[in-house]
């Protein structure tokens, strides 16, 4: 039986049940319904974990999905030609077999002793309605994903190791660290611009910083083609999904 009360998610999506291991969990090595499973780089792939309305909430790793739907907390969701296909465990382990012959490359994929079984892309939860909390964090890495590891003054792409953090209003004319204040800009950009505003430097902004709507690095997995599926359910969000 499936209640709100199963489970519990914290307001970032994180289960305070743990992740399965050790405590019944589909755990590599280890047997569950006799299918002892065995670990495999799969296990490590990105899921998309939506609430039982259909609104995503996180993403999480594969281990993790695969543990809550052995547990019946959550079941695939898989998006075939616009249409959402729901799957339990045990059906999503039977079509694994059909896509392992005719679109391998289409998934990742999780090696048991009996049978292979492919990463599902998105789960739904059962018992848990909530959404996470509505703001992406403001630091370096989110920064370099916002900006595309672009500087905003050139336009030209660089490694992360060749670009700093730029106030477009310096902190000395009272310039704070906000997302509509703070840059991606390359070695050169940034010392040519020096102390001074844009203006002052004869500079331009290639666009306007703003605050994302959702984690940048989720824009940045979408333009990964397997994980096409999850536009289904972002594109109009709202809130912002914390990659971990």
């Amino acid at each position: 039986m499936h209640t709100a009360g199963a489970w519990q998610l914290d307001g970032a999506g994180q289960s305070d049940e743990g992740d399965g291991v050790g405590a019944g969990g589909w755990e590599p090595g280890s047997r569950r319904d006799g299918v002892a499973a065995v670990l495999t780089g799969g296990l490590g792939a990105k899921v998309l974990v939506l609430n039982k309305m259909y609104m995503a909430v996180r993403v999480t790793t594969a281990r993790r999905a695969f543990s809550l739907l052995v547990r019946e907390h959550a079941e695939v969701i898989h998006v075939d030609d616009g249409q959402y296909l729901n799957y339990d465990f045990s059906s999503w382990a039977e079509i694994s077999e059909l896509q392992r012959e005719f679109e391998p490359e289409r998934h990742d994929w999780v090696r048991t002793v009996r049978f292979d079984v492919a990463v599902p892309k998105v789960i739904r939860l059962y018992g848990y309605d909530r959404l996470p909390k509505q703001r992406v964090k403001l630091n370096r890495r989110n920064l370099f994903a916002r900006d595309r590891n672009r500087c905003q003054y050139c336009g030209k792409h660089f490694p992360t190791s060749e670009l700093s953090i730029d106030h477009v209003v310096p902190r000395k004319q009272q310039g704070g660290d906000t997302w509509e204040n703070l840059v991606c800009a390359c070695v050169r950009c940034n010392a040519k611009k020096g102390g001074r505003t844009p203006d002052q430097a004869r500079m331009r902004l290639i666009k306007k910083p703003v605050m994302p709507r959702r984690n940048p690095l989720i824009s940045v997995r979408l333009g990964q083609q397997r994980y096409e599926s999850w536009r289904t359910f972002l594109d109009n969000a709202y809130w912002s999904v914390e990659l971990r």
